[in-house]
Order: structure tokens, then sequence, then C-alpha cells
């Protein structure tokens, strides 16, 4: 049975004091961090705030404490880098990796960009050693970029002064049969969580091989495993309550299911 510490925004400045926390990956991320922002600033909303952006990052200070809280985007953890042949995906590079690994919490997502394909997809070819492909399976390219990211934890990050976490796979809720409602195509009718505290359509492939590469990091990575618990939030979502005007089913309303994430945030990092 899993009992995490209740949030506490106070406490949980009060321990960060002086420091960094960064959020590192897509707009999952965003969601996380934005959630965070709000428990934060409901626990002191008299605090002294700045607000600093600049190319990939947006970061918040809590002036009293001296505690700032950044996102930084990227999709995919490695790079993207624009070449004669158009942008390619740089399987075995991390550049903005400097940036990063001065902080003194780092939690890091990558998942929903590396299905996407057609007009959405942000690159042309994919890097791996010298061979450059125009794809490759989708499953196989996340194992190897994620690998990469692994690889820079154990060189480059000093796990003494920095804590690493992952923030594991957050789930999407477009299938209906993964919940036992067949005929449903997004998450637009749904009203309340799956019944009981495990998901009819199991574990998704994509945790098995985060779970598999974290096992490979001789540091220390905390893995924040959120999906299960998310998964059954299939009335957690925007659905057509958001700002594009589409069916939004990936991300999650705040107030909501990113609370909870930071829940065992804030016990991974007070513990």
């Amino acid at each position: 049975m899993c009992n995490p510490v209740r949030f506490n925004g106070k406490d949980l400045l009060e321990k960060l004091k002086g420091k960094k926390i960064m959020f590192i990956g897509d707009s999952v991320s965003l969601n996380h961090y934005e959630s965070l922002l709000c428990l934060l600033h409901a626990a002191v909303p008299d605090a002294r705030i700045t607000t600093q952006t600049s190319n990939s990052t947006n970061t918040v200070t809590f002036e009293d404490h001296g505690v700032s809280i950044s996102v930084f985007e990227t999709h995919y953890l490695v790079d993207i880098e624009q070449e004669q042949i158009g942008r390619v995906l740089k399987l075995e590079s991390i550049k903005d990796g400097n940036t990063w690994k001065d902080m003194d919490v780092l939690v890091f997502n990558t998942w929903l960009w590396w299905y996407r394909r057609g007009p959405k997809q942000p690159w042309d070819y994919v890097q791996e050693g010298q061979s450059i492909l125009k794809d490759m399976d989708r499953m196989v390219a996340f194992q190897k970029g994620l690998t990469t990211w692994a690889k820079w934890v154990d060189s480059d990050v000093d796990t003494s002064k920095t804590t690493v976490i992952f923030q594991g796979i957050s789930p999407f809720h477009y299938h209906g049969e993964e919940w036992d409602e067949p005929g449903a195509t997004n998450c637009g009718k749904e009203t309340e969580p799956v019944s009981g505290s495990s998901y009819p359509g199991g574990s998704p492939l994509a945790l098995q091989v985060v779970e598999d590469v974290l096992s490979t990091i001789k540091k220390p990575v905390h893995l924040l495993n959120i999906t299960t618990l998310s998964q059954l939030r299939k009335d957690g979502h925007p659905s057509s309550y958001n700002g594009f005007k589409g069916m939004d089913c990936t991300h999650w309303c705040v107030a909501g299911v990113p609370d909870t994430w930071n829940e065992l945030l804030y016990t991974a990092i007070t513990s």
C-alpha cells in the first residue's frame, strides 16, 4: 500500500531553500510544472514571485525562499539538428545537458512525441551512430534515445548534489477498449475514474522500456511511477475544454491528476 506524505507547500519551500528545480520534457512536463506552481502559490499566496523566460526555459522564483522552479522544453531529451538533408533526430547526442546538470532537482519526462508521424513529426531523419535512416521502429528509437540519456546521467550528473527523477509514462485515453468501453474513441464523455485499482488495458510497453533503461543506471535515479494511477483517471483530461479546440485526452486538468504526481514528487524530494 502506497501512503505518500500529504503535500505541504511551505515545508517544500523551506526544505528547498536556495535551490533550483527543473522539469525537462514535453508539454506533459509543463502540466506537471504548472500544477506544482499552483500548489505552492496556494500554500504561500503572498509570496514575492519573479518570472523569467529565455529560449527553451521558463522560470518562476519564490524570492523569499530563493527557490526557482523551471521548465525546459525538449520533446525527446536527445537532440534534433538542422543539417543539409533536413532535420535529424540524433539518438546518441544530448547537447542541452550542460544546462540541466547544475540544478538541484531534475525531473525528466519523454514519450509523447516518439510515436508522432506526419506533419506533427518535428524531424525528417533519425541517426544512430553513422547510420542515417528515414525512420525506424519507434519503440526501439525511444529505447535508444533513453539509453543515451541514462549514460549522460552516469557520466555527467553529480548525484551527491543533484536529485534525478524520471516522471514515468503519462497515459492518454483515446481507445475505450482499454477501459472496457469498446465504443469510446476518446475521453469526451468520461465523468468517473475506472473502478478498482488495476487498469483493464494493462501497463504500456513504454513503461517497461523506461524501467529496463533505468535499471542500467549506476547512479541513484528515482522513478515517479505515475502510470497506473493516471490510467485510472480517464475522466481527468481537458477533453473538449481546451485552448486548441480539439479533443485533448493527453494532457490533464489542473487542479487534478498532476497534483497527485506532485504529492509523489514531494515525498521523493523530502525523504
